[in-house]
């Protein structure tokens, strides 16, 4: 009775894996003539082929290797800096006579006193004054954390937007336009990109006095090679000739940072933690948010090809990267600037801000599926990140709005 249908379905799977081992034979068809061909060969051809196929194995086992292993990568890296023991802002004393556990001086020198009856801020007052001899002054967390952060993408890891594996591409294709070997160079970018607006900050405002002062000589030179191109090897043919990788040009940054940051300690150079300041700049790291929120919206609402979409974990892990980068960023940010966050009452909402930061590093999934927003089979990973993103934003603008009242 049922031997019709039996019949039928065997012929239906016999045809469906006949037709499975054609596309599989014509795929490797030409790997089997090559073999073929290979095999019949002398020494003297087949020696130097294998070596040239041997080089090739190794060129992008290497590859693939440094693409899949994420060393010490660690979404809770901020309490390495137990920045919670900083009990003084950036750039004001921790020793000598002008010492001070709250930013403010204990004992104005009439040069000080003068400088704050006109209106002036504290930094600004010991940048007027000349401070006695055998005076340390503390370091910029946030310059710490923007040097390990490169460190952490050049020096921990290979750059993988400028290997040359990575700019060959997949036969010609670029990597980011397929679903493999791409995650990392986009989350290195991302981290990149929240230490190249960092750097703006710290050239244009953060070090130095309002806009009357010179710029430090340091941090215009690491703001000049952080923003060195992303994808430069070796050797390019347009222009033509020998170059400085990136990975070499972004360490020179790396000891232009702690250059700075060891002048601060020596307080020969200025941090300017004004409310000003620090309202310029969430205002900046939020406009910046802003940007990848709307890739992430344009992507997500029309490309929402669910697994199958591969540009999806490009803007996934930039996004990643750069809250990565803004988690601990922000964090030192909060000891740097910490008279500010206490006296205009925003340890609260500032202590939210970077839960959310945190909350939104533990979204990790194996692949990103770009689905509908309304859909219920392919998750939509995409609009999940730009919620994150949004609400780490608007914190950030509202924390904008209180310190400019």
């Amino acid at each position: 009775m049922f031997d019709p249908i039996v019949a039928f379905f065997q012929r239906v799977f016999t045809a469906i894996g006949r037709g499975i081992g054609l596309v599989v034979a014509w795929l490797l068809w030409p790997f089997v003539a090559l073999g073929t061909w290979y095999r019949g060969r002398s020494w003297i051809i087949q020696g130097p082929i294998a070596l040239v196929l041997l080089a090739l194995v190794l060129f992008y086992g290497y590859f693939v290797w440094q693409t899949q292993s994420w060393t010490n990568f660690d979404p809770d890296y901020v309490d390495r800096y137990s920045l919670a023991g900083r009990k003084t802002p950036a750039g004001s004393p921790i020793s000598g006579p002008e010492a001070t556990t709250t930013g403010q001086s204990a004992e104005l020198t009439p040069a000080n006193q003068a400088a704050m009856d006109a209106g002036t801020s504290t930094t600004e007052a010991l940048a007027v004054a000349q401070l006695p001899a055998g005076t340390a002054c503390q370091p910029s967390a946030i310059v710490d954390v923007a040097a390990d952060l490169i460190d952490f993408n050049v020096n921990q890891n290979a750059w993988v937007s400028s290997m040359l594996a990575y700019k060959l591409g997949l036969f010609g294709l670029d990597w980011d336009d397929t679903p493999w070997l791409d995650n990392k160079a986009s989350f290195q970018r991302g981290v990149n990109q929240a230490v190249r607006r960092t750097a703006v900050e710290l050239v244009d405002s953060l070090g130095r006095v309002r806009g009357t002062s010179g710029i430090n000589n340091d941090l215009q030179s690491a703001r000049g090679y952080i923003q060195f191109d992303e994808e430069t090897w070796y050797f390019a043919l347009s222009p033509f000739g020998p170059k400085t990788p990136t990975p070499t040009v972004y360490r020179t940054a790396i000891g232009h940072l702690k250059k700075f940051n060891a002048s601060l300690g020596k307080c020969d150079a200025i941090f300017d933690g004004r409310s000003d300041n620090m309202v310029e700049f969430l205002d900046r790291i939020a406009n910046d948010l802003g940007n990848t929120s709307a890739i992430i919206r344009e992507r997500s609402e029309f490309h929402n090809g669910g697994w199958f979409d591969t540009r999806a974990d490009d803007r996934f892990w930039f996004a990643f990267g750069q809250l990565y980068g803004y988690y601990g960023i922000l964090s030192a940010a909060g000891a740097d600037f910490q008279n500010v966050i206490a006296q205009r009452g925003l340890t609260p909402i500032y202590t939210e801000t970077l839960k959310q930061l945190r909350a939104a590093l533990r979204i990790q999934p194996l692949i990103i599926s770009n689905g509908r927003e309304d859909g219920w089979i392919m998750p939509t990973h995409l609009a999940t990140m730009g919620f994150y993103i949004l609400r780490v934003r608007s914190n950030l603008v509202e924390m904008r709005d209180i310190l400019a009242r």
